[in-house]
């Protein structure tokens, strides 16, 4: 029986060209994905969409809940064996960590993009569209949560991140590495994740704000997001979870005010942990209340406090969903 791999396009590098007079990369009035031939196995039957064709530094958490809600819909109205879904590089692995949280289906979804334009040497789109298909397609990929396969590699959308600006193995899992690789007979797995987080999300409407600490650091950053009525912080910390005295007060005020404070590293390997007694340190940050969370960087760890603020906004329960 034929394998159905449903292909999403959103757009993105993978999906624009290069102006070969002035060196622009955008996009064009026609995803050149779609004329692509793709050889696959015969086995294999591909239906694709094109939802929308944005760069990515365009997507919203609007979008992302739209693409949720888009692949829950199919789910339900077709048999598909496997999602893949092209998308812009710069926030492929926050769309894909949104994914990971809130689509309810098991089966494989697949997110893919390129650092290459169609028409640029070497481009490796249509490769990395084909690498997509054979992961979505094989079974050892359902129950996984979301995946991204780029450069031969199957990495989990909690730990994927961009690492280069321009490299085509920019996409690495920097404390854990990828769980599987992709070979021209197939998807081979050699790990496989073990937490299931999954929330059920109608509406994405939370203001949650991203810093990042550094030397010096004053309270004034936060007295002003105070202001803005921000509904949640991400604060990337120093080392193991410490921040200057001088930001100390400001963190205070916004925990006083009801606005969850998590924390996580400004370093990307390593987890968060309240071990440092002195003024600014990790264990005094605790004892005010900021939220610790579990190896996230900042950046989806934001996407996760907008999902889980949907349901709730106790300190408690959200220590508890941020250490899953």
């Amino acid at each position: 029986m034929k394998k159905k791999i449903f292909i999403i396009h959103t757009g993105g590098t993978i999906s624009m060209s290069e102006d070969e007079q002035t060196g622009a990369v955008s996009p064009g009035q026609q995803n050149p994905l779609i004329s692509t031939p793709l050889v696959v196995d015969e086995q294999i039957h591909i239906e694709s969409h094109e939802l929308f064709n944005l760069p990515s530094p365009h997507i919203t958490s609007q979008h992302m809940l739209k693409l949720t809600n888009f692949i829950e819909r199919i789910s339900n109205e077709k048999v598909v064996d496997g999602f893949v879904i092209t998308h812009g590089t710069d926030t492929l692995e926050e769309t894909a960590f949104f994914l990971d949280l809130t689509v309810q289906t098991k089966v494989p979804i697949v997110l893919t993009g390129a650092m290459r334009s169609s028409n640029e040497i070497g481009s490796d789109g249509p490769y990395n569209l084909l690498s997509s298909i054979k992961v979505a397609a094989t079974a050892e990929a359902s129950d996984k949560g979301v995946l991204v396969v780029l450069n031969d590699e199957i990495h989990t959308a909690k730990n994927v991140t961009k690492t280069h600006t321009s490299n085509i193995a920019t996409f690495q899992s920097p404390q854990y590495g990828p769980i599987g690789i992709v070979t021209k007979r197939g998807a081979v797995f050699h790990h496989s994740p073990v937490a299931n987080d999954k929330y059920q999300v109608e509406t994405i409407h939370k203001k949650v704000m991203l810093l990042k600490a550094y030397a010096g650091m004053e309270s004034s950053i936060f007295y002003l997001l105070k202001e803005t009525q921000v509904d949640g912080i991400i604060l990337e910390a120093l080392g193991q979870g410490n921040v200057p005295p001088s930001a100390v007060e400001g963190i205070k005020t916004l925990i006083e005010a009801g606005i969850p404070v998590v924390m996580v590293s400004r370093c990307f390997n390593g987890i968060v942990q309240d071990i440092y007694g002195y003024e600014g340190g990790g264990r005094k940050l605790k004892e005010l209340g900021v939220i610790f969370s579990n190896g996230l960087n900042g950046q989806k760890a934001r996407i996760k406090l907008m999902i889980a603020l949907e349901s709730t906004n106790d300190l408690a329960r959200l220590q508890e969903l941020f250490l899953k």
